[in-house]
């Protein structure tokens, strides 16, 4: 015969108590005013250009990192969809991206760097809980990677809006179908460039967009591949 102890079994809380411990994990607005979350000089500026780069759609986060010119030096965008809104896990999700596009500052004393976070929904640009776990969970975000806790920002079909600060404009807005193409390129110092294309490449020029050299008339090819000189004839 031989004696144990059987492992307790797994008991999991009770709804009520998973509720709640969930409502603490999120910030309502007033305490989001009263943390000291930094101004943005320009949001429109940041907005607008974090909307070209990402074209969120409903349920998109973009977390953006800026410096102290609030110039954006890492971001990325996912898709985040969930029943009951959790700001532990909004947290981890946060800090695995930002993890993966930029490296900590845990060493320095004070940071430098800036976090914000743009969350594309539908509804109305008021404050809901998902926001309050947002704002939570970007708070805790920016603690562990050593970062300060900015704006967080709402997108939705009516308007953007910056919580806690009442500013806010109709431009842009959740991004549709019908709206224009962006192509994305690479400069040369490697950094990603946006840029709106207008028209084909080998749509036509009109005269007033020939070069001049010197006054002298420039040689432009025919169809047939000779140069076909244009003279600049003055008025008499």
């Amino acid at each position: 015969m031989s004696f144990g102890f059987a492992p307790p079994p797994q008991v999991s809380p009770p709804p009520s108590a998973d509720s709640a411990a969930r409502l603490g994990r999120m910030l309502e607005p007033a305490e989001w005013a009263s943390a000291g979350i930094p101004l943005l000089r320009n949001p429109r500026e940041v907005v607008t250009g974090l909307h070209a780069r990402h074209r969120p759609l409903p349920s998109t986060a973009i977390v953006a990192v800026l410096d102290s010119h609030e110039r954006v030096t890492a971001s990325a965008s996912f898709t985040e969809l969930t029943a009951a809104p959790d700001g532990w896990e909004f947290r981890n999700v946060l800090l695995a991206h930002l993890r993966r596009v930029i490296p900590h500052d845990l060493r320095l004393r004070a940071p430098v760097r800036t976090a914000v976070l743009l969350y594309c929904r539908e509804g109305e640009p008021l404050w809901t809980e998902t926001d309050g776990a947002w704002m939570w969970g970007l708070r805790d975000a920016c603690t562990l990677h050593g970062l300060r806790c900015g704006a967080y920002i709402t997108l939705t079909p009516d308007r953007w809006q910056v919580l806690g600060e009442g500013r806010g404009g109709r431009r842009p807005r959740v991004s549709s179908l019908n709206e224009p193409v962006t192509e994305s390129r690479r400069t040369a110092a490697g950094s990603q460039e946006n840029r709106r294309t207008t028209a084909p490449p080998d749509a036509p020029r009109t005269a007033a967009d020939l070069p001049v050299a010197r006054g002298r008339p420039v040689a432009r090819r025919t169809a047939g591949g000779a140069p076909e000189a244009r003279r600049h004839t003055a008025a008499r």
